[in-house]
C-alpha cells in the first residue's frame, strides 16, 4: 500500500512539475508579444526571429553543458559519450519527481532570463550577435551564477550563499535580475536608438507599434508566473505542498493586481494620463517583486509588495530615461531594479533569510553577470559588431536583418 502512495505521489508531483515548466515555456510567447507590441512595425519581424530563437538555442546550450554546470549532472554530450548513461542523465532521481522533468523545468528559467535581454537591445542591435551572446549566457553564464545560488556551490570557492542567509524562492534576483544586468551590460555598449534623446538631454517617446499586442503578451506572461512561482514549490501531491501552491498562486496573482493598480496611479498623477505602458509594467514589476518569496506573505502583504514594485518600476524607467539608457519596453527597469526590491523583500516575512545574505547575493549576482556579459558583449563588438549600421536601423531591421516584413500591407498601404 505505501508502495502504491509513493508510486501516486510521484506520478502527480512529475506531471505538475512537467505542467508548470509548460506554464513558464508559454511565457516566450508572452515576452515575443509584449516586445514586439512596444516596437516600431519596422523591426517586429526581427524581434518574432530573436525570441523563438533564442529559446531554441537555450534549449540546446542548457542540455549540452548548462545544467551540468549549474546542478553537476549529465549532459547530452555523455549520453553519447556513454550509452549506458540513460537520456544522457547521471544524478541521481529525486524521491517525488522525475529528474527529467526537473531539466524541463530548469531550462525554460534560462530562456526567460535570455527573453529579458531581448526587450532591451531591441531595435537597433545585430540579430547574429545577440544569438552569439545567447549562446554563452545561456550555456554558461546563467548556469555558473545558479550553482552558486540554486546549486548551492561556494562562489569561486570563497562563499555559500545559503550559509549566509540568501533566499530566492523563484528568482526574482538569480533569474530576472541576471537577465536585466546582462541586457545593461548590452545597452551600455550598444547606445540608444537614433532619435531617442535630443541634443540637450530631452527624451523623446518612439511609441510602439502594436498595443493590443503588448497588452496580450502582459496577460500571457501573467499566466505563465503561475507556473514560475507555483511550480517552485516542487510538489503537489500531499496535504501540506498542496496548500504551500495555493498561497504561491494566490500571492503571484494579487502581487500583479497591486503593482498594476499602484503603477496606474502614480502615471496619472506623474504624466496627468493613464499610461497603458506603465500599467503593464506594473504587473509585472508586482511579480518580478514577489517572485523572491511568494510562500510567506500573506494576501495583503503580496499586494502590497506588488504596489511597491509597481511605483518603484514607473521611477526607474523614467530615471534611466534621463541617463540616456534606452530601453524600448522597460525591462532593465522590471526585472533588474524591481528584482533587487523582491531580494530585499524576503526577509520581512521569511525569518530564515537575512537582509546582510539578501545585499550579499545580489551583489554577487549582478558582478558576475554585469561583468561577465560586458566581457562577452565587448568581444562581440570587436570582432564582428554588435550594431546595425545608421541606414538599416532607419530601414528597420525586419529588412535589413530578415528579409520581409511583419505587415506588408500596412507598410505600402502608408
Amino acid at each position: 500500500m505505501e508502495s502504491t502512495v509513493n508510486e501516486l505521489q510521484f506520478a502527480l508531483d512529475t506531471f505538475y512539475f512537467l505542467i508548470c515548466g509548460a506554464f513558464v515555456m508559454w511565457m516566450a510567447a508572452g515576452f515575443t508579444m509584449l516586445e514586439s507590441g512596444l516596437v516600431r512595425a519596422k523591426n517586429t519581424t526581427e524581434i518574432l526571429t530573436k525570441n523563438v530563437g533564442l529559446y531554441a538555442i537555450a534549449c540546446i546550450m542548457y542540455m549540452v553543458c548548462g545544467y551540468a554546470i549549474m546542478y553537476g549532472g549529465g549532459t547530452f554530450l555523455s549520453g553519447i559519450m556513454d550509452p549506458g548513461v540513460s537520456e544522457g542523465f547521471t544524478y541521481e532521481a529525486v524521491s517525488t519527481y522525475a529528474p527529467a522533468s526537473d531539466f524541463f523545468f530548469q531550462v525554460v528559467f534560462v530562456a526567460t532570463a535570455m527573453s529579458i535581454v531581448s526587450g532591451a537591445v531591441a531595435e537597433r542591435m545585430k540579430l547574429w550577435a545577440f544569438f552569439a551572446f545567447t549562446v554563452v549566457l545561456t550555456g554558461f553564464i546563467y548556469p555558473l551564477e545558479g550553482a552558486w545560488t540554486w546549486g548551492g556551490t561556494a562562489v569561486f570557492g570563497m562563499y555559500n550563499l545559503a550559509d549566509l542567509g540568501f533566499s530566492d524562492f523563484a528568482g526574482s534576483g538569480i533569474v530576472h535580475m541576471a537577465g536585466a544586468s546582462a541586457a545593461l551590460a548590452g545597452v551600455l555598449l550598444l547606445g540608444p536608438r537614433k532619435g531617442k534623446y535630443g541634443p540637450n538631454g530631452q527624451v523623446r517617446a518612439i511609441p510602439g507599434a502594436n498595443l493590443p499586442l503588448a497588452t496580450l503578451g502582459t496577460f500571457i506572461l501573467w499566466m505563465g508566473w503561475f507556473g514560475f512561482n507555483g511550480g517552485s514549490v516542487l510538489a503537489a501531491a500531499s496535504v501540506e505542498s498542496a496548500n504551500a501552491v495555493a498561497i504561491v498562486f494566490l500571492n503571484t496573482n494579487t502581487a500583479a493586481a497591486g503593482g498594476a493598480v499602484a503603477a496606474l496611479i502614480v502615471s496619472r498623477l506623474m504624466f496627468g494620463k493613464a499610461d497603458l505602458t506603465m500599467l503593464l509594467n506594473g504587473a509585472l514589476a508586482g511579480l518580478v517583486a514577489i517572485t523572491a518569496e511568494p510562500s510567506t506573505p500573506t494576501p495583503l502583504a503580496a499586494t502590497l509588495f506588488g504596489a511597491i514594485g509597481g511605483i518603484l518600476v514607473v521611477f526607474s524607467i523614467v530615471a534611466l530615461d534621463k541617463l540616456r539608457i534606452d530601453d524600448p519596453v522597460g525591462a532593465i527597469s522590471v526585472h533588474g531594479t524591481v528584482g533587487l526590491l523582491g531580494l530585499l523583500l524576503v526577509p520581512i516575512t521569511n525569518g530564515g533569510a537575512s537582509f546582510s545574505g539578501q545585499i550579499i547575493g545580489a551583489l554577487t549576482i549582478f558582478g558576475w553577470v554585469f561583468v561577465a556579459s560586458l566581457i562577452v558583449w565587448g568581444i562581440l563588438k570587436a570582432v564582428i559588431g554588435i550594431r546595425v549600421s545608421e541606414e538599416q536601423e532607419y530601414e528597420g531591421l525586419d529588412i535589413a536583418e530578415c528579409g520581409m516584413e511583419a505587415y506588408p500591407e500596412f507598410e505600402h498601404a502608408s
